[in-house]
């Protein structure tokens, strides 16, 4: 059986993923990996099959994405050409994790793509909504990544094809202990601004992993690191609380390791809105926007020693077998699941 296993290559969460999962994947057949993306700071450890530029969207500084960068970034003729050159007839099941390429090219082909990600189940029936009725948004969530059948993962379970987190081995193995420290992952927001609004808040070491720092600064209470895996574990496992945008990964980490949470979600990332909704349906603690005003609230989580309690119990080889089981060697698009994307390519 020949299997193309797709990655989204923006942000760390997805290449975290699938760190577990290609263990499983290469057991059950022939693989090829395919990577689209700029925006990770990790390398998967795989031989990856295909490279490409993909569709990122960048990060910016001031709390979200940075559109303008994004737009820049944006090559859609070397997307076109990229969807086309990839040849997916041959693969006997197309599995993406909201990845585009892969997506696109099942289209053209007409053959059948599975979508495992958390962006596939923040649109389920069952999944809290956000209040704001972001159509742009959802159209993005809905139309970025399209597949045929799709299995999700999110912060429950919410039905038989909806799981909880995939949490990679290296946090399984982790001792949390409390060192009394506060981890804080923010990438859409600059280090001048997450120094200026935590600095206000005496008393607390901040340990601040930041993408738009090379090296080690320390401002008083609050030490700036560069992206180091290695030590962002060791900071999150001994961490008393932490602080991140309301993305998957770290969230569900930081859960696993019965940290308290506080999250806020990126500006403009609708999916991100609809992972607050759901930790704040959970008791997490959500601010709507990292700035002055926010400040009281933050203090108001650092004496609130509350911790909301998961069971995230390692189901990633299940996960893996079902979606064979249901979908293996039937890669042949159905005529009534033909979808409206086909005519890009006619």
């Amino acid at each position: 059986m020949k299997i193309l296993y797709a990655v989204q290559g923006t942000g760390n969460g997805h290449i975290t993923r699938a760190m577990e999962i290609i263990p499983y994947l290469e057991k059950k057949g022939e693989l090829d990996i395919l990577v689209s993306g700029i925006q990770s700071d990790i390398e998967l450890p795989f031989k990856v099959k295909y490279k490409f530029n993909g569709m990122s969207f960048i990060f910016g500084k001031k709390g979200g994405v940075d559109f303008w960068k994004t737009f820049v970034k944006l090559n859609s003729l070397k997307l076109l050409n990229e969807i086309k050159q990839l040849d997916v007839k041959n693969y006997d099941l197309i599995i993406s994790d909201f990845e585009p390429v892969s997506c696109w090219a099942a289209i053209k082909a007409k053959r059948i793509c599975i979508g495992l990600s958390n962006q596939v189940a923040t649109l389920h029936p069952l999944a809290p909504q956000p209040k704001s009725n972001d159509i742009i948004g959802r159209l993005v969530l809905q139309n970025y990544a399209p597949t045929t059948y799709n299995y999700g993962f999110h912060f429950k379970s919410l039905d038989a094809n909806v799981f909880t987190p995939i949490i990679r081995k290296q946090v399984r193995e982790l001792i949390p202990t409390n060192e009394g420290h506060y981890t804080v992952y923010l990438p859409s927001y600059n280090d001048e601004q997450i120094v200026k609004r935590l600095k206000k808040i005496e008393g607390v070491q901040w340990e601040v992993f930041s993408k738009h720092n090379k090296e080690e600064k320390v401002f008083k209470n609050i030490t700036i690191h560069p992206i180091n895996s290695e030590k962002f574990l060791k900071s999150i496992a001994s961490a008393k609380g932490v602080f991140c945008n309301a993305g998957f990964g770290t969230a569900s980490e930081a859960l696993f390791l019965k940290k308290k949470l506080l999250v806020v979600p990126m500006k403009k990332q609708l999916e991100q809105f609809f992972n607050a909704e759901m930790l704040l349906s959970m008791g997490v603690p959500v601010i709507r926007k990292f700035n002055s005003d926010s400040i009281p609230l933050i203090r108001a989580w650092i004496l609130n020693d509350t911790t909301v309690k998961v069971d995230y119990p390692d189901n990633t080889e299940k996960i893996i077998d079902l979606i064979i089981e249901n979908h293996a060697g039937r890669q042949k698009m159905d005529t009534n699941l033909e979808s409206d994307h086909y005519s890009l390519f006619q």
